[in-house]
């Protein structure tokens, strides 16, 4: 169950669990014998057992190994020069392939853009017969319209691509496939590359100066009434710059502000509340897009009030940067049909649409256990999915 408990405070999630739910039917290729495997997230990402931690990320035999270090006030000590061991060899070249994707958008800018009226802005990510076709992940939204999630091959690499999700791999300078595909949308996420220190010691991902928020077509994306949701970091300039600067630049009117609350398994803060460094939560800004000079209706829900300073609860992922899906708790406030976008995501939701130069990042095949499935209850399941297709 991905909602665990739901009271008049906020939600307490299974971000495990909300993940999963996207691969009980998941289909892989093998030439073109098509056969069921079964699909879930490595559950050790969430396995957060103690509170004052540190991650490091580690791959043993090629799958990611989360540990955990318990802070310490020691005095940093410089590592002894030696050749470095297996796993290590390992660790960096799974890193150095994972960043590939923002590498690989910035080598797509030097591609030639063709004329609006010559695009097609969309494509299938599945041919006819059921195999992966060979598709422009830079230039065009790339579309899986099937119920079951699918193990296909992109750029060398095998990613898992979840049922009725539609993606764009790509940067500021190649959105526009998905301004000019047509779609407007009822919720749109934002998960910014904030700037700040550790992000640059670390080089995780490149970060993004405030003012160039600005340029993201959320009032081109947006629909009448919809749900912006931005997570904060919890540097007040940053907060002050979407309350007063983003959102009226957007034409966005600020209705709460949420907190997702990390705790470990056990029920702990993962940091203490005064801790003058890490928090142990992060800031969920919420929004209603009201266009001033857009006559068309806006959403049935556009006018459900959303409460503000409630918690959302969960386990946080060991993966940097890694949210909880917000699916559950926003469909409240938008209807359970709303269409929905995440904007810089690192991974890719059932019925989302998702935007990012690294928006397959957790889609990687090294994130997940497969293994083999009951195949008469797959086929079953597929079975009946298709009947009520049909219907």
């Amino acid at each position: 169950m991905s909602v665990v408990l739901q009271s008049s405070s906020g939600w307490v999630l299974d971000s495990q669990s909300l993940i999963d739910r996207g691969y009980t039917r998941c289909i892989t290729w093998r030439g073109h014998q098509k056969s069921h495997v079964k699909c879930n997230f490595k559950r050790q990402c969430f396995h957060i057992l103690k509170s004052h931690y540190n991650i490091s990320g580690r791959v043993d035999g090629g799958h990611s190994v989360m540990t955990q270090k318990t802070e310490k006030s020691a005095k940093k000590r410089k590592r002894k020069h030696c050749e470095l061991n297996q796993g290590e060899i390992d660790a960096k070249a799974f890193h150095e392939k994972d960043c590939r994707l923002a590498a690989l958008c910035d080598i797509a800018k030097e591609l030639p853009l063709l004329a609006d009226e010559e695009q097609e802005w969309t494509q299938s990510l599945l041919t006819e017969e059921g195999g992966a076709s060979h598709v422009d992940l830079f230039s065009k939204v790339t579309e899986n319209i099937q119920a079951w999630a699918a193990v296909v091959p992109l750029m060398g690499e095998e990613y898992i691509i979840p049922p009725n999700t539609a993606f764009l791999l790509s940067d500021f300078t190649r959105i526009q496939p998905l301004v000019q595909c047509g779609r407007r949308f009822d919720v749109i996420v934002i998960d910014p590359p904030w700037e700040n220190k550790s992000v640059k010691r670390s080089r995780r991902y490149s970060s993004l100066p405030s003012s160039q928020m600005k340029r993201l077509p959320v009032p081109l994306l947006g629909s009448p009434g919809c749900l912006v949701a931005t997570w904060v970091t919890n540097r007040p300039s940053h907060l002050r710059f979407v309350r007063d600067e983003l959102y009226p630049h957007w034409g966005v009117e600020v209705v709460a502000e949420w907190f997702w609350v990390k705790v470990t398994t056990s029920g702990e803060f993962v940091f203490p509340l005064d801790s003058p460094h890490k928090k142990p939560y992060e800031v969920l800004v919420l929004g209603r897009y009201r266009p001033a000079n857009d006559h068309t209706s806006p959403l049935q829900t556009a006018n459900v009030p959303v409460e503000d300073k409630r918690l959302i609860v969960s386990v946080p992922s060991a993966l940097h940067s890694q949210k909880p899906s917000l699916s559950e708790v926003l469909k409240l406030y938008v209807g359970a049909e709303a269409k929905c976008l995440e904007l810089f995501a690192r991974s890719l939701q059932p019925r989302w649409t998702s935007w990012g130069n690294e928006v397959l990042k957790f889609q990687h095949v090294s994130y997940f256990n497969l293994g083999p499935a009951d195949t008469s209850k797959a086929e079953a399941t597929e079975d009946a999915a298709d009947n009520r297709a049909e219907t």
